[in-house]
């Protein structure tokens, strides 16, 4: 198929697939009920969303299973992103999923490679873990939440070790521009304000994955 082809195919595919992940995001354990008011809005946002990622992935990869596994990534993210956005709260029934779904992609033909997407992962996790743990004992209160390291790791059974710096450098750009954009609108952040910091791996994690690692 060309590429428009598989690109229109893709973003229709997504905005029945964010239909669906606007009904399982307000019915994991934990999430709160939502307004029926509200729901047509969502449904909205959700699919779109989707079908952009489907779009994205078409336009951005040159193969269709290459595509799939893109338009996969990019949707598991979204409704991670979603989560962690409402809930400040990143469930073992999403993160541990999306490593799964990391390291069966390292299998693949072009793909990192079993040993390297699993250092990925181990490395991914022990960084975060170390931080929230040094944090904890240095400031006596929690700095990053529980699901933030299996996020990483997930992220790092996709990209592999090498590519954890840049999810880094991406995430930490995303939530730069938060609060830039929240000072520009007069409404900047406390010390005690919280951030869902998932969100941005979430960005970190697609960027790296379409760009590949800085400098490399």
């Amino acid at each position: 198929m060309d590429v428009v082809t598989v690109t229109v195919v893709f973003a229709a595919a997504g905005s029945m697939i964010g239909l669906a992940l606007a009904w399982i995001s307000v019915r994991l354990p934990g999430s709160r009920p939502r307004s029926g008011a509200h729901w047509p809005l969502r449904l909205s946002a959700f699919a779109l969303a989707a079908a952009a990622i489907g779009a994205w992935a078409g336009l951005s990869q040159a193969s269709v299973s290459a595509t799939l596994l893109t338009a996969i990534l990019g949707w598991m993210l979204l409704q991670i992103a979603v989560v962690d956005a409402e809930h400040f709260w990143l469930p073992d029934e999403l993160t541990l999923p999306l490593a799964a779904a990391g390291l069966g992609a390292a299998l693949l033909p072009g793909g990192t490679g079993l040993l390297n997407a699993a250092i990925g992962a181990a490395m991914g996790f022990a960084a975060l873990w170390l931080l929230a743990f040094a944090y904890r004992r240095l400031r006596g209160r929690d700095g990053l939440g529980g699901g933030d390291p299996f996020l990483l790791a997930a992220g790092g059974a996709w990209v592999g070790w090498i590519g954890l710096p840049t999810v880094l450098l991406w995430s930490a750009a995303a939530g730069l521009s938060l609060v830039l954009a929240r000072a520009l609108m007069k409404k900047p952040l406390a010390g005690d304000d919280r951030l869902a910091f998932g969100v941005f791996l979430a960005v970190g994690i697609w960027m790296t994955w379409l760009f590949g690692p800085l400098g490399l």
